[in-house]
Order: structure tokens, then C-alpha cells, then sequence
């Protein structure tokens, strides 16, 4: 098997990093004091620029990383950027598994949702694949499931996810998963609520949203970058410093060169699992 390039590494002004997800600032904070006390900054965020001329990257992974260094009031970051046509990059939607609320309640909350109309369906139908909009399919455990849609225009698309995804997220709680019938979790969680599936999204519509500076709801969505660059521990003095860009960028091309020449960079062609996260 041929080794990939290396992972595109580059040092990038933070102003030019663009969020498509809210951020968890209950992250933030913490990472902050944490990136403090290690000095480093341990697997780079992801981003992708933008195609509107701006110079600007979308932030696909480490909203967290990006915001806590604009905390720390840093100038610049390290990113691994990939290109929107790049085969090895995948989007998948998290769905999100609801427990602990009422259902007739959450249901209730979902109608208060500006321009939305709650449609009944059967369980197992194809009624999402007629629809010319973005479908949310709502499977309750009583076995009740409803189905609701707005259009593809980036600002009421934006506000609809947000009003479903508000209408649980502090009032109960929640995982992120790829599962997609709600029986699968009816033995995991006593007081099982409800599976909300949501809509696969494109690349290219997820960038346009982002630039127009329309964020989705945290936890929506799931990119797979293959290589991907991790544990690079860079020390944030060098990000943090007063020095030019180019100065920079010439620096992280002799740290990398310097650490391929010690043989500590490695190739996992496998699936990989880490233990020390």
C-alpha cells in the first residue's frame, strides 16, 4: 500500500476561521485553562476555505480549539485544511436520541416552532423521499412518528434546525448517534423519549451556509477527513508570538521536517483506536 501525502498543515490568521456549528462554550472555557497548562496544542483543527472569494475557511472540526485560542486572543492557529473536492472527505448527520422528558410535552415544544407543521406518518415509510425540502423524521418510543420539513434556503433552514434541536437540548438530554429506529434504544433508556433523524446535508451547502453566516445547531453534523493529522502537539508560543505569518509558516515547515527526520511521525493505514484521549 502507496503512503499518502502528508497532511496539508498550514498557520492561518484566526479571523479568517468560520464556524458552521454553534460552539459549546461550557467546552471553551475549560480548554482554555487546559491549553494553558500543557503549551501545546495537540491535534489541529480541520478547515476548509471557503468558495466565495473571502479568503475564509470553514472550521469542519475543533470549534472548540478555534474559539479558545481566539479567547486566548492568539493571532494565529495551525490547520490541517482539505479542499471541498477532495474524494477522502465524508459528511454524515448525527441523529439525536432523547431521554428523560415528556413526549406529549417535547412534541408540544416542537409545534411552538416557527413555520413548522408536525405531519403524522407510518413508521418505515418512504413519505421523507417524496418531499422537495430537508425532512426531520421524529420516531417517539410509543411508536407514534411525525415528520417535518422546511426549505433549502439558508436562513429558515438555520432557524428551523435550531428550533427543534432548542426544543430538547436543555430540557432533557441527549446523544449523538447513526442509529435510525427508535426501538434500537428502548432497552438502554428507561425513560426513552424520542429519535429525531435529520437530513443529510452537501459539502458544498454547508460551506455556502457558513459563509452567508448561518451556523447549524452543535452536534448536526459529522465530517471524516482521511489522512487526518493528530497528536502534532505544537508548541502555542510559536502561535502566540509576535512574529510575521511568514516567519511562521517557515517555522512549522522546519518543525515538521525536523520531526519526519527523527522518524516521529507515523502511519496508521488501519482503523486505529486511541487510548489516551
Amino acid at each position: 500500500m502507496t503512503t499518502p501525502q502528508l497532511p496539508n498543515l498550514e498557520i492561518l490568521p484566526l479571523t479568517l476561521m468560520v464556524l458552521h456549528e454553534n460552539h459549546d462554550r461550557q467546552r471553551t472555557l475549560p480548554l482554555v485553562d487546559k491549553l494553558r497548562a500543557q503549551g501545546i496544542l495537540r491535534n489541529p483543527p480541520i478547515v476548509m476555505p471557503l468558495a466565495d472569494g473571502t479568503g475564509r475557511y470553514m472550521v469542519l472540526d475543533g470549534a472548540n480549539r478555534v474559539t479558545a485560542l481566539e479567547e486566548m486572543e492568539f493571532p494565529h492557529i495551525v490547520v490541517q485544511v482539505v479542499q471541498p473536492d477532495d474524494p477522502n472527505i465524508q459528511l454524515e448527520t448525527w441523529n439525536h436520541v432523547v431521554w428523560a422528558t415528556d413526549a406529549d410535552e417535547l412534541l408540544e415544544r416542537i409545534r411552538d416552532v416557527a413555520g413548522l407543521k408536525l405531519m403524522p406518518i407510518e413508521r418505515g415509510s418512504n413519505k421523507r423521499d417524496d418531499m422537495d425540502c430537508l425532512p426531520v423524521e421524529i420516531q417517539l418510543a410509543d411508536g407514534r412518528t411525525y415528520l417535518t420539513c422546511t426549505t433549502k434556503e439558508g436562513l429558515r433552514l438555520a432557524a428551523y434546525l435550531h428550533g427543534i434541536v432548542d426544543a430538547y437540548k436543555d430540557k432533557s438530554f441527549l446523544d449523538r448517534t447513526m442509529q435510525t429506529d427508535v426501538a434500537y434504544f428502548k432497552e438502554v433508556y428507561s425513560d426513552l423519549a424520542a429519535l429525531f433523524i435529520y437530513p443529510r446535508f452537501e459539502v458544498s451547502f454547508v460551506l455556502d451556509l457558513a459563509g452567508q453566516g448561518h451556523v447549524l445547531p452543535t452536534g448536526l453534523t459529522r465530517f471524516t477527513v482521511s489522512p487526518r493529522a493528530l497528536h502534532l502537539n505544537y508548541p502555542l508560543h510559536e502561535l502566540s508570538s509576535g512574529k510575521t505569518l511568514e516567519y511562521k509558516t517557515a517555522y512549522l515547515h522546519h518543525w515538521v521536517q525536523e520531526r519526519i527526520k527523527h522518524k516521529n511521525v507515523r502511519y496508521y493505514a488501519e482503523a486505529t483506536f486511541l487510548y489516551d484521549e
